[in-house]
């Protein structure tokens, strides 16, 4: 009788552990399916709401700019990415996928060049590259290059190159080219010793789609409609004053003037200048000299002044951006004048030197005349007319560009951007792929060796040790 007790007891044991290893298996089963619908879930949503962006130069993420061009899409945009299979660069891939979940106009389409050996062909005679894009809409197309999305720089310090991803820039510009119809024009005024356009701001006006055309004042009655902004960038002579009067209606009228110049070797550019006067802003001969060794760098003739809150500067005020202006005129602005903005301005320990290009000394002397000075000043005119102008024929010099950290570019393309009414192509900046290393000596490497092979490990061990001689002594005592 006590077996069959015993025997059934067993029978009863198991059917509990079974019914127990059912519910186990069958939990164990929603779970996994629970899992499994969410990963589905999950890799269904946008790039932007799974993946977070630490990196210090911000690689993984895409600037306001872009959203503002994406978001007014009207027109369905294709992207092909010409690549080999398993040949795809992962941040090149995170961005594409971005502009994906950004509109429903927007569609990235892979072409393997071994499947399809001459479909570049129709867009590009150049060599491509795996990893190349093409930006078509309808009609219309740019095809971007390996080398346009990672650019190389030469290094003004150290004489090497540094590297830059400049995807975001590159796709976005093609973007605004092939749903834009008509492109703002830009004329560079000519026939006063200008000079040519840098490279560096050369390749960034064609990248912001700005048709460059040339004009002189010399041979026409009255500036083109289709001008959208006139630049005069650093002319070594003066212009006539009936060139004057024809830009001082222009800008009346509606119309923008960039203008850059500076001090000039041989006389004064008295015309161009009296543009500043009408508006209440006074040029003083000579070249600006800083005194305060905390605005100015290299030498005392290379500014470094303070940037003043502006829809212009802002973005450099915000990463902390400092523009280099050398060889500058000193402006004062008027008390009573109305409209005017002062964007860069000097210390109070400036002055400017009379003596110009013939200047012997930094130091300040009889008939120089005391600052603070503005650099850079916007001015609001009639009719919604506007002048920007930099007092330096050398701010936008690649070397200096390239000391500031591309600081004066993006602030020269900012200023085009905002005459030309096109605000949302302000500079995107490239994003630097270049380590930071940490160098140390070679006394504090064998320190730091001697720390991390010798005593940690065998601090570590003591400690060891010595809790398990304890743990030891206490169950013996207890014991």
């Amino acid at each position: 009788m006590k077996r069959f007790h015993r025997l059934a007891g067993h029978l009863d044991t198991n059917r509990i552990a079974l019914k127990g290893g059912s519910y186990a298996l069958a939990l164990t089963a929603v779970v996994l399916a629970i899992l499994f619908v969410l990963n589905v879930l999950v890799s269904a949503l946008p790039a932007s709401m799974t993946q977070y962006d630490i990196s210090a130069s911000k690689l993984y993420s895409i600037t306001s700019n872009t959203k503002v061009v994406v978001n007014g899409l009207e027109d369905d945009i294709t992207i092909y990415w010409i690549v080999q299979s398993g040949a795809e660069d992962d941040v090149l891939d995170n961005l594409l996928s971005q502009y994906e979940s950004l509109s429903d106009h927007i569609e990235v389409v892979k072409r393997n060049p071994d499947v399809y050996p001459t479909f570049a062909e129709q867009y590009t005679s150049e060599t491509v590259q795996n990893n190349s894009l093409v930006v078509e809409c309808g009609d219309r197309y740019r095809y971007i290059g390996y080398d346009d999305i990672y650019l190389q720089q030469t290094d003004p310090y150290s004489y090497t190159y540094s590297t830059s991803f400049d995807g975001e820039g590159a796709i976005t510009s093609a973007i605004d080219y092939v749903v834009t119809d008509e492109l703002p024009q830009l004329y560079l005024l000519e026939g006063h010793g200008e000079q040519e356009l840098p490279q560096t701001f050369s390749d960034q006006v064609e990248k912001e789609n700005i048709v460059v055309n040339t004009l002189s004042l010399l041979n026409i009655d009255e500036i083109p409609a289709e001008a959208d902004c006139i630049m005069i960038y650093g002319p070594s002579s003066d212009i006539s004053a009936e060139e004057k009067q024809m830009l001082a209606d222009y800008a009346e009228g509606g119309g923008k003037l960039l203008v850059m110049a500076g001090p000039t070797e041989e006389g004064t550019l008295v015309n161009l200048y009296s543009l500043l006067a009408d508006y209440g802003v006074q040029t003083y001969d000579g070249i600006v000299v800083e005194g305060d060794r905390s605005y100015y760098a290299f030498q005392p003739y290379v500014l470094m002044p303070e940037v003043n809150s502006s829809d212009l500067t802002d973005s450099l005020i915000e990463e902390r951006y400092y523009p280099l202006v050398p060889t500058a005129q000193g402006l004062t602005v008027d008390e009573d004048a109305q409209g005017v903005t002062e964007l860069l301005t000097t210390s109070s320990a400036a002055f400017s030197k009379a003596a110009g290009y013939a200047l012997t000394t930094y130091e300040k002397e009889d008939g120089d005349t005391d600052g603070p000075f503005s650099v850079a000043v916007s001015i609001e005119c009639g009719s919604g007319g506007q002048i920007v102008w930099f007092s330096s024929s050398s701010f936008l010099d690649d070397a200096y560009n390239a000391w500031s950290s591309g600081a004066n570019n993006d602030l020269a393309i900012n200023a085009l951007s905002d005459l030309i009414g096109e605000s949302e192509a302000m500079a995107i900046r490239s994003k630097s792929l270049n380590y930071n290393y940490l160098t140390i000596s070679d006394s504090t490497a064998s320190l730091l060796k001697v720390l991390m092979i010798g005593v940690c490990p065998l601090a570590y061990l003591g400690v060891g040790i010595y809790c398990i001689v304890r743990r030891r002594r206490a169950q013996h005592e207890a014991g």
